[in-house]
């Protein structure tokens, strides 16, 4: 994920690897964990998180552990408790990641423009 195009997405979050995984590798895990990552909607909003933007940042080890920053989009979620262990369960199950850890964050705080065009039209928000 870091061509130019992917970069200018308002959703796209930092994606970070240590080097000392091949280049392929790091590829693989970052297209499998979006993939794990888009599997996790809020119960309250007909879009996944990933399109949503609430993913800021997630940081492949060397040892494959993944930190992953996120956010809510209103800290008063219901869901708040529980999402962090969803988006755990899910990146756990990608083959090859030895560990996840999910930081909730504020800080920024999310807003629409984060939003992907695939969330827009799902939540008709242009």
């Amino acid at each position: 994920m870091t061509d130019t195009a992917e970069e200018l997405k308002p959703n796209a979050p930092t994606v970070g690897a240590s080097s000392g995984l091949p280049p392929e590798e790091i590829d693989r895990l970052t297209d499998d964990i979006v993939a794990a990552l888009k599997t996790v909607y809020d119960p309250e909003i007909p879009s996944d998180i990933y399109e949503l933007g609430l993913i800021y940042r997630v940081d492949i080890a060397d040892d494959r552990q993944v930190a992953i920053d996120m956010t809510l989009t209103a800290p008063g979620c219901p869901v708040a408790g529980e999402m962090p262990g969803w988006v755990e369960n899910a990146v756990s199950a990608v083959p090859g990641v030895s560990g996840v850890t999910v930081n909730m964050t504020f800080d920024p705080p999310w807003d629409q423009s984060r939003m992907s065009d695939e969330a827009r039209v799902a939540l008709d928000m242009w």
